[in-house]
């Protein structure tokens, strides 16, 4: 049975770079046998984490409760589901997308941190069996934005560790920034395709 992928969107722009990467990324995972779903976050209701800490109570494994009823719920029962995730954002002013700051927040699920512990939360899924391709874009050239724009690279690779994943493969985009239908060439799409084969193939080990 094939593993399952999921593609989560955090671009306002349909049909550009980071949605196209994620795209190719999926459609190189499905070539070698893996199930692909794609959420677009900018077509979520994803209220923002208040900070309550109330899913963070109870010890264990499993995800805390969030108080919120929203559309948050069901996009973690597809994470709890997942063998591996695709996390894209461009970069938006040095870091992730508002939107996607949002889902990055509201993870704290995964997280024990009762009350009155001074030390920092604890992962509910240390041991990062899962996997994960994150994918980001900026103006720079991509070699130079990788140095100075790492802010968002950094929160993807964040997100990724507190879902139990371990990154497998990081992609950068650059030059996008010079006009409003800039898109990926065809080495960037095979780039991308050849992440998703790469994805596909580690999940599991």
């Amino acid at each position: 049975m094939g593993k399952t992928i999921i593609g989560i969107v955090g671009s306002y722009r349909k049909g550009r770079v980071i949605d196209t990467a994620v795209t190719e990324i999926l459609k190189g995972a499905e070539s070698v046998g893996s199930k692909t779903e794609k959420i677009y976050l900018t077509e979520k209701q994803i209220e923002f984490c208040n900070n309550c800490r109330s899913c963070m109570q109870q010890p264990g494994d499993k995800r805390g409760d969030c108080v919120y009823d929203d559309d948050m719920e069901e996009i973690l029962q597809q994470i709890d589901k997942a063998d591996g995730y695709v996390l894209g954002s461009p970069v938006n002013l040095g870091t992730v997308t508002a939107v996607m700051k949002r889902f990055m927040e509201r993870l704290a699920v995964y997280a024990y941190w009762p009350w009155g512990k001074i030390a920092g939360p604890k992962f509910r899924n240390d041991k990062l069996n899962k996997k994960a391709v994150i994918v980001t874009s900026f103006t720079p050239p991509a070699w130079l934005g990788r140095l100075i724009l790492s802010g968002t690279s950094k929160s993807l690779k964040y997100m990724a560790k507190v879902m139990g994943a371990r990154v497998v493969k990081s992609l950068y985009f650059g030059m996008v920034g010079e006009k409003p239908e800039t898109g990926l060439d065809e080495k960037s799409l095979q780039k991308a395709f050849k992440a998703g084969e790469e994805l596909a193939k580690n999940l599991g080990d």
